[in-house]
């Protein structure tokens, strides 16, 4: 028998042939993918009653996937984007079993035949001015973490960067001399240079001295030294965003993420005239397409357009009720 014929070992041939030396996926990909067969190996295996490497291919049929996923909406409350992520590193093992174990094909077809689940998709949600400049000024600046925070929040408001991108940069991405600007390596590997604003700068160059650390070392430490994790960006943001909220009550209805952080800066951008083009390249959309939704979300835009159109030249009419039990049968 060989090493792919058995699940496990087709599993582990999907994250090192497959993903880490075919594809070359990046760190965030991978973690996202081994986090999802982790959720799902541990389903199967207190379903089934075995232990996750005696599973073979055939558990994994599409009603346990589907029982998976259902699983992780109703116990775990996971939304129906998430649920199209781990449904979206499922069919991407699928397909690359296809190839391996074509006598399951029948199986496959069938899994792969799971469809996303559709969604409502609200406006998205941004800053104003006031809120970005409330923002910006709540870290304390006596303090190390304290101008650490508010380089970290002027530097993701005025770029756009993603919190993955934000975490990852080393202090040799930062150019604070002439044509200032920040280097950094986005979705799909694809690596970007985002220009800076002189205040930005100003705030860089002032932090990169007091750092004074080696081109490799990361931009924003924690305590430790070590690079920020997700969770304490999304943690610092929170309770800047409480203190901010003091200055600008409008805050305190908002939930602010580090996404956030992201539209505002698109927004931005787009308020002042910017291409959607030119906004796509700025933030690494991978298309133009995927800025449309700041348009959807731009109010600004939507009422400058209803200014150009003419009015209609409706006369007001007196309001005469209607017969009260043609009214009533309406009702029904």
């Amino acid at each position: 028998m060989t090493t792919l014929a058995n699940f496990p070992g087709l599993l582990e041939a999907f994250f090192t042939d497959r993903l880490m030396r075919q594809r070359q996926a990046s760190p965030h990909t991978i973690a996202s993918y081994r986090d999802t067969f982790r959720l799902l190996l541990e389903f199967v295996a207190s379903r089934l009653r075995k232990p996750p490497s005696g599973l073979s291919i055939e558990d994994l049929d599409a009603p346990i996937i589907g029982a998976f996923l259902d699983h992780l909406e109703k116990e775990r409350s996971i939304s129906a984007r998430s649920r199209n992520v781990r449904l979206a590193a499922i069919h991407s093992f699928f397909k690359y079993a296809a190839f391996h174990q074509p006598a399951h094909s029948a199986l496959i077809q069938r899994v792969l035949a799971i469809p996303s689940k559709r969604y409502d998709r609200s406006p998205i949600e941004f800053l104003s001015r006031s809120e970005i400049d409330a923002l910006v000024a709540a870290p304390d600046d006596r303090t190390w973490m304290g101008r650490r925070d508010r380089a970290l929040l002027l530097l993701a408001v005025q770029t756009g960067l993603r919190v993955s991108e934000l975490v990852g940069l080393r202090c040799r991405d930062i150019e604070v001399g002439s044509g200032a600007h920040v280097r950094c390596q986005g979705k799909g590997r694809k690596e970007r240079c985002t220009p800076l604003r002189k205040e930005t700068v100003t705030v860089l160059r002032a932090w990169l001295r007091e750092q004074n650390g080696q081109p490799a070392d990361p931009l924003f430490p924690n305590a430790q030294g070590g690079p920020l994790s997700r969770d304490t960006v999304e943690h610092l943001l929170a309770k800047h965003v409480t203190i901010a909220s003091q200055r600008c009550p409008s805050l305190k209805h908002k939930r602010v993420s580090p996404h956030v952080l992201r539209h505002s800066a698109a927004m931005d951008l787009l308020q002042h005239g910017v291409d959607r083009s030119v906004i796509a390249l700025w933030l690494g959309h991978e298309s133009v397409e995927t800025t449309q939704m700041y348009l959807h979300a731009n109010m600004q835009l939507k009422e400058a357009a209803l200014a150009r159109t003419t009015p209609l030249r409706v006369r007001a009419g007196r309001y005469r009720p209607g017969d009260r039990l043609l009214a009533f049968l309406r009702s029904l």
